[in-house]
């Protein structure tokens, strides 16, 4: 059905023709390609850390990505089950000298992906993604001779340095988290995040864990992406069982979503704007977020006296932002947390550490909280890329029509009204066009949201 290959990996749906679905084909090729450009300038004792959510098609693609690197004379560090940022943290921890996450993230169980690192553990620069893409145009590999051929290292201890890490950060009050004897509800969507957060929990001292589809069979009981219109039995579980918070995460556990103690949703975006409250109180510095991120976050640090700043939307060019600002906290507004201090990668594991700790310090309640923040609603529609649409086209016409407002190019078009913005962008991981839009009320964001998805059809016509 679908095959997006991108400077981040490659992504597509399981079956199929190869070229046009993620077949064994493709990810033989792609492996391969990343393989042989993981090890240029390395003479010998290449090594890959390889981890996967818990997908069904995740066992095949996991023996054949192996397969093929080991091959090519590297050897694998196995984590299996894992997630996006312990695999992140293990490249560093097992001195690797790069990474591979079997993932598609967020997208229902018929796709799967290879996110590529780098030997930091972070993702590819566009121009190593731009080689790694020449050579699968190309298939100019050179696989080892037998004597030369990879092993297979397993790992057992990579959640629990994963762990340890984030406990060992002076900012995260294990001992008041204990004290506050919260009761969490945990939506694990029966992927890695189901096994990985309430050993988390567990050792941050929290002894009430309500678990709902936490058992990583891969068989997603709703749509993976932790929006509110998905996440209705964890809600009415909240309310009903009396918790002090509910955690979701998305397959790879790289994105974060709370549920208040009155069963409604926190808001993804508030995500990230919770956690600079915590952490800005404890540690000043800028923080970063996408063009697509709410506004909430850059009048919350500015109240805080710290500076904002907005990079173009995809967790490299988040990381690329705040690099070049020494920012202290970033990520994007869907519930993306990364905090420097720990890794440059988005991690739902110290985000939750980090939410707990505020609630603990705090005294409040997760309403309260979130009634605390500047408020700000978002509406994200989509356009369907239909055979022969000119994307380019489409955003130059809509950058001419609203050539008054205030507008950011860096990444698609984004404009800025006076009291709300729309961000439209083609995505890197779906054949869609993204339409975002804020307001100070959910009403006037849905009605920006379709005014400009109507304009636009109108204008591909």
């Amino acid at each position: 059905m679908t095959l997006i290959k991108s400077i981040s990996g490659i992504r597509g749906t399981i079956g199929g023709s190869a070229g046009d679905n993620l077949t064994p084909l493709d990810a033989v090729k792609f492996a391969a390609a990343y393989g042989t450009w993981i090890k240029k300038g390395k003479k010998e004792n290449v090594k890959v850390v390889i981890g996967r959510d818990a997908r069904p098609s995740g066992g095949m693609i996991q023996q054949l990505v192996q397969n093929t690197l080991i091959g090519l004379g590297i050897d694998i560090v196995d984590l299996d089950l894992s997630t996006t940022p312990t695999v992140e943290m293990a490249v560093v921890f097992e001195k690797a000298d790069g990474g591979i996450i079997l993932t598609a993230s967020h997208n229902p169980v018929q796709w799967n992906a290879l996110k590529l690192l780098n030997g930091k553990g972070e993702f590819l620069s566009g121009d190593d993604g731009k080689e790694i893409l020449r050579l699968v145009e190309s298939e100019d590999y050179d696989f080892a001779e037998v004597q030369d051929l990879g092993k297979l290292i397993e790992n057992i201890d990579s959640m629990e340095k994963h762990v340890d890490a984030i406990l060992a950060l002076p900012y995260i009050e294990t001992e008041k988290i204990k004290a506050s004897n919260f009761k969490v509800a945990v939506d694990g969507v029966n992927s890695t995040g189901g096994v990985f957060i309430p050993y988390l929990l567990k050792r941050l001292g929290v002894e009430q864990v309500e678990e709902l589809y936490c058992e990583p069979h891969g068989r997603f009981p709703h749509n993976p992406e932790p929006l509110e219109k998905h996440l209705g039995d964890i809600m009415s579980l909240v309310k009903d069982k009396g918790c002090d918070v509910g955690i979701v995460v998305d397959p790879d556990v790289d994105r974060l979503a709370l549920i208040s103690e009155d069963g409604k949703m926190f808001g993804e975006e508030y995500t990230l704007v919770a956690c600079a409250d915590y952490l800005l109180d404890k540690k000043k510095g800028a923080v970063v977020s996408n063009l697509s991120s709410s506004r909430a976050l850059r009048d919350l640090a500015e109240a805080k006296g710290c500076e904002y700043f907005a990079s173009a939307v995809g967790e490299v060019n988040v990381v690329e932002k705040m690099k070049a600002q020494n920012a202290v906290l970033g990520g994007e507004g869907n519930g993306g947390v990364i905090l420097p201090d720990l890794h440059y990668g988005r991690d739902s594991l110290v985000g939750t550490a980090l939410i707990l700790s505020l609630m603990a310090t705090s005294g409040k309640k997760m309403s309260e909280l979130r009634a605390s923040y500047p408020e700000y609603y978002m509406a994200k529609n989509k356009i369907e890329l239909e055979p022969g649409m000119d994307v380019d086209g489409l955003l130059e016409t809509v950058k001419e029509k609203y050539s008054a407002e205030e507008i950011s190019t860096i990444d698609g078009v984004k404009i800025d009204f006076e009291k709300e913005w729309v961000h439209l962008r083609k995505s890197n991981t779906e054949p869609i066009i993204r339409v975002y839009t804020e307001a100070a009320t959910a009403e006037k964001a849905q009605e920006l949201g379709d005014q400009f998805v109507n304009e636009m059809m109108e204008m591909a016509k």
